[in-house]
């Protein structure tokens, strides 16, 4: 896989679809199989990739979550009133 930065808006977009499902999935799987190691180890690590590519994503193109909107040098919250996807935006 290409580096994040290198990834396009939608690459990085389907990829963050992707890790995101399967965070869910493995996150359902250890409510019932809570000592099982290796779930835990692919938890870690999809939570991580998640989180890198919500951070980059947010970074060039706007946050898709509120934990990537934390933007402390705005005045106002201008995250709002970029394109919504349905827009056209961020596609």
């Amino acid at each position: 896989m290409k580096n994040l930065c290198q990834l396009s808006q939608s690459q990085l977009l389907n990829l963050i679809n992707k890790v995101s499902f399967a965070v869910d999935d493995i996150h359902l799987f250890l409510d019932s199989h809570p000592k099982n190691q290796e779930a835990l180890a692919y938890f870690h690590e999809h939570s991580e990739l998640r989180n890198a590519a919500l951070k980059e994503y947010a970074r060039r193109f706007g946050p898709l979550t509120i934990d990537t909107a934390n933007d402390t040098a705005s005045k106002s919250w201008e995250w709002i009133e970029q394109k919504w996807p349905w827009e056209g935006g961020n596609c």
